[in-house]
This record gives structure tokens, C-alpha cells and sequence, in this order.
């Protein structure tokens, strides 16, 4: 099949789905310009800070989310199930399940003065069910902040070429910042201005790659990180993260204009078969649940919610914005998801044993992310030179890890706040830098130990956590404005039982292999999301009665 068809469906699909479907949301949510935002009331020159123009809040938005997820996910999927299968759930997922859950989450939040999903569980479902989910974000988070750092610590070991083009963009950020907000400069004339300087970073960054010449640079790397982290955290959102994320989402979008015309020029057939077998070889498991769980943030992930309610929901200056950074936002992810699917399985070879382009034997040895840039430079290679197009698919992939770090940092120092700090009165988690030091603390305690064994459920919590903001947000409909709620009811149910029985089938893997501290991990989130359910129904039979 040539890949141009997969391309001409899905995107007419994406367009199609934000006209009609996001407009029938807004409907459903009553979303109203006329709605004051909690930024306009609560604006503390730290977190609630209007953002000067919505491009820029979803630049900081769609950075947030689109970490490695929607390019990894699908090129691990391909590689077990097909890509139709994939590309189905990819295109089905951001439409019906993923681009709903950001929204109402986004929306949510702004209804309760920019309050983050978990502590709106309270209103929702009590006190019992918000400090559980609470907890359960504040560990998810801890680990994506640990990971993300050992991941693109490992990046700047391997890849000392985009060492320079990565910090310098912070530099670069910190400057537009300064420009715009405390200058009041044109932030159309300063966005050109970053990115000639962020071309002239990537020459600079291939000409002189940065590198540590100690024994372990993996650990002094992950303490630059964790440092970098801390910092980003406590300033005021407007000067480093916003526009950081604003800058770093035309690295991607340029990546996606190439991508896409590449395609265009080169129009390749998909070499990977369309189906492979339901049950993947090895121990991965069958096409559902798992390929639901391995494909995350290209169709779905509860990440996605807590950047909504996190940050995004602070600086928002209107409700009609909503749409397009959360919904809109999720489905450009979608088209990320489908270009990363197409580099590698129409970029790549599937049967040329031997061939460097091999996507099997790429994959073979778990380079997940070399196999992508690889296979995205075969798909540009009528554009730019394929060891370039390679080199620009790697910097996009690092320069959204990066931005999912920082977020994430901040968005636990949100979660701490109002777990530790308010819900349980202890004051000195009032304290923002306190509150900061310990999540990197812990974070770097994870990163510097073996977080991979607690990395495999992973997936599947991250999918709980969508799961149950999606049962929140059908809860609040339901409850205070009498709206249907089964957009979001519905999800929420198909997700409950892929991440059970996700978890059922990974506990039972575990358990066989003797590894028990995963297995009683996968019990213990089947129990939470058993817990949430019961008490979701609780609350929907005392909204009948009264």
C-alpha cells in the first residue's frame, strides 16, 4: 500500500473530527468566552501568568505532551502487531478517547480555579478517593521525572552533537522571555529571532559536540538535569518553561513538515505487513490490551491530563482557547504518531536481511529511538542529506523529553502543594522550594538506582490515570450541569478494563518469573482502579437520588 493513502485518511479524519467533534464538545462543556479564567483572578507572577497569545500557551502545551510517547509507541507496535492495527487505534484513539480526555481535563480544571485533577477528585467523588488518586499521581510523576532524566542523560552520552543545540535553546528562551514579557516586544519578531538563533545552535552543535571527559558522564549528565529541573520549577512559568515549550514545538513542527513532505516526494509503500498476529512473539503480550498501553500518548495517556490541569489551565486567557490547545493539541499528536508509524514501516525494510535499514534487526537491539531517526531520514532523503534528517529526528525526540522534565517537575511540585501541604498540613511543603528540592531528591535517588524495575507498569498506570480524570470529568457533568456525559463516560469504561487487564496480564507474567515487587505493583493499581469504579458508582447512584 502506498503510504500516501494512510496520510490522506488520517488527516482528513484529524481535520474532520476537530470541526464537527471538538465543536460538539464545546457545546456539551459550555465553554464561554465571556468566563472569566482562573489566571484572571488568582495571577501570582510564579504559576498563574496569562500567557501573551494562545500559540504560545499551545506551544508550551503540545511540548509538554508530546514527549518520546507518540514516536516510540507506535515504533514498538508496528514492530509486534502491524501497523494497521496501530494505525487504527492511533487515529480512533486521539479523535474518540485521547483529544476528549485533554479537554474536559483542560476545562475541568479551569471550572475549579486551576486546580489539578486530583485535588478536583474531592469535589467529585470526596476526600477518601482524592488523597488515593493524589498519591498515585505524586509516585507516577516521581518516576517519569527520574526516567526522563536518565533517558535524555543517555542521549547526550551517545548524541554530543545536540548538546549544545538543547542548552542553548534554554539560553535563547530565557532571552524571549525577557523580550516579550518584561520588554513587551513584538512576539512575532522575537519568534524569528529565536529561531535564527536556534538554526545557527544546530550548525554550532554539529561542528563542536559537547562531552564529559569523566569516568561515569550518565550520572554528572543526570545531575545537570535534575538541576536544570529545580531551576525551571521555581521561576515564573513566563520566563524559561512557556516559551522554552513554545520554541521547542517549531523544532517539531518543522520535523512534521518535512516528515510529511518527504512523503509527499518520495510517496514509499509500507513495507511492514498490515497484521502480524494477535499474540506477539516473546513476552509482550496480545494486541488487547497491550498494544492500548504500549501506544500511549499517540492515542490516549493520563499524562495529558495533568498537564491541563497542571500548568496549561493557569495561564489560559480564555475558554475558546480550550479547544484548540487541548483538543487540537492531542490530535497534532495523532499526526505525530502516524509519521513516526510511516518512518519505520514505510522508511524501512521489512524483509532485507542485512540492510543497515532493517526495521527487524534495527529493533532487535532496543534502540527504539535510532530506529525511528533512521528511518525518518530515509523518508527526507529527498530533502536533506539522510545523516541530517537522522540528526533532526533525534534533537525533536530530546527536545520534548526535556520539556516533559521540567513540566513534569513542576507539575509534582503542584501535586506536593496540594496533597502535603494543604490536605495534610504539613507547612514546610508550602514552601515551593522545599517542595521542589524533595521531588528531585527522590527523582535522582530513582534515577540513579534501577527505576527499570518499576518502569514496566509504567504504561499501564499512566493509562489509569486517564481512565479515571475521564470518570471524573463524566462525574462532573453528570452532577453540576446536567450535560451528557457519556463522551466522556464511555472512554472512561474502555479504558478501565484495558488497564485491568493489562494489569492482570502483566501481574501474572510477573508472578511467573518470580519477580514479586512488579507483580504486587500491578495487584495494587488493579485494587485502585477497582476502588475508583466503586466509588464512581457510589457517587452516581447518590446524584440519582438527589
Amino acid at each position: 500500500m502506498n503510504s500516501l493513502l494512510l496520510v490522506g485518511i488520517s488527516l482528513l479524519l484529524f481535520v474532520l473530527a476537530y470541526r464537527f467533534y471538538g465543536r460538539f464538545l464545546e457545546r456539551i462543556w459550555d465553554v464561554s468566552a465571556d468566563r472569566k479564567t482562573p489566571v484572571a483572578e488568582k495571577q501570582d507572577g510564579v504559576d498563574y501568568i496569562p500567557a501573551k497569545h494562545w500559540t504560545i500557551l499551545f506551544g508550551h502545551h503540545f511540548a509538554s505532551i508530546a514527549g518520546a510517547g507518540p514516536i516510540l509507541g507506535p515504533v514498538i507496535a508496528c514492530m509486534l502487531w502491524g501497523w494497521l492495527p496501530a494505525a487504527v487505534w492511533i487515529i480512533c484513539g486521539s479523535i474518540l478517547l485521547g483529544g476528549v480526555h485533554d479537554f474536559s481535563s483542560l476545562v475541568l480544571s479551569l471550572r475549579h480555579k486551576g486546580r489539578s485533577v486530583g485535588e478536583i477528585t474531592e469535589s467529585v467523588m470526596g476526600r477518601r478517593s482524592r488523597i488515593l488518586f493524589s498519591l498515585f499521581i505524586w509516585f507516577t510523576l516521581i518516576l517519569v521525572v527520574a526516567v526522563f532524566a536518565s533517558v535524555t542523560a543517555n542521549t547526550f552520552v551517545q548524541e554530543q552533537a545536540i548538546v549544545i543545540p538543547t542548552f542553548g535553546l534554554i539560553l535563547i528562551s530565557l532571552l524571549f522571555g525577557f523580550l516579550v514579557y518584561r520588554l513587551n516586544c513584538n512576539y512575532i519578531y522575537a519568534t524569528l529571532g529565536a529561531l535564527v538563533l536556534l538554526a545557527f545552535l544546530f550548525v554550532l552543535g554539529n561542528k563542536f559536540p559537547v562531552s564529559f571527559t569523566v569516568a561515569e558522564p550518565l550520572k554528572l549528565w543526570i545531575i545537570v538535569l535534575l538541576v536544570y529541573s529545580f531551576i525551571a520549577s521555581i521561576i515564573p512559568v513566563n520566563l524559561l518553561l512557556q516559551p522554552r515549550d513554545y520554541l521547542s514545538s517549531f523544532i517539531l513542527i518543522a520535523g512534521l513538515v518535512l516528515g510529511y513532505a518527504g512523503l509527499f516526494t518520495a510517496r514509499p509503500s509500507v513495507n511492514a505487513p498490515a497484521f502480524i498476529a494477535f499474540s506477539a512473539a516473546g513476552q509482550k503480550g496480545t494486541l488487547w490490551p497491550m498494544m492500548f498501553v504500549i501506544i500511549a500518548c499517540g492515542a490516549i495517556s493520563g499524562f495529558h491530563s495533568l498537564v491541563a490541569s497542571g500548568t496549561t489551565s493557569k495561564q489560559i486567557t480564555s475558554e475558546k482557547d480550550a479547544r484548540k490547545i487541548s483538543y487540537g493539541g492531542m490530535l497534532t499528536e495523532g499526526v505525530l504518531s502516524i509519521l513516526a508509524l510511516l518512518c519505520v514501516c514505510a522508511g524501512l525494510y521489512w524483509n532485507n536481511a542485512g540492510s543497515a535499514l532493517n526495521y527487524p534487526e534495527l529493533m532487535a537491539g532496543g534502540n527504539w529511538i535510532g530506529t525511528f531517526a533512521t528511518g525518518y531520514g530515509q523518508v527526507v532523503s529527498r530533502i536533506l542529506d539522510p545523516e541530517v534528517g537522522k540528526m533532526l529526528a533525534i534533537v525533536m525526540i530530546n527536545a520534548f523529553v526535556l520539556t516533559t522534565l521540567d513540566t513534569a517537575t513542576r507539575i509534582t511540585r503542584y501535586i506536593s502543594h496540594e496533597l502535603f501541604g494543604e490536605s495534610w498540613n504539613i507547612k514546610i511543603f508550602r514552601n515551593r522550594y522545599f517542595n521542589t528540592f524533595s521531588v528531585v531528591l527522590i527523582a535522582g535517588w530513582l534515577a540513579f538506582g534501577n527505576w527499570q524495575k518499576i518502569w514496566p507498569v509504567f504504561g499501564a498506570a499512566n493509562q489509569l490515570v486517564a481512565a479515571i480524570a475521564l470518570f471524573v470529568a463524566g462525574l462532573f457533568l453528570l452532577g453540576r450541569q446536567k450535560k451528557s456525559s457519556l463522551t466522556a463516560f464511555l472512554p472512561a469504561l474502555f479504558m478501565f478494563l484495558t488497564t485491568i487487564a493489562a494489569l492482570v496480564y502483566q501481574a501474572n507474567g510477573f508472578y511467573r518469573s518470580k519477580n514479586f515487587l512488579l507483580g504486587n505493583i500491578a495487584i495494587l493499581l488493579t485494587v485502585l482502579a477497582a476502588f475508583v469504579i466503586v466509588e464512581g458508582l457510589r457517587t452516581i447512584r447518590s446524584l440519582k437520588k438527589s
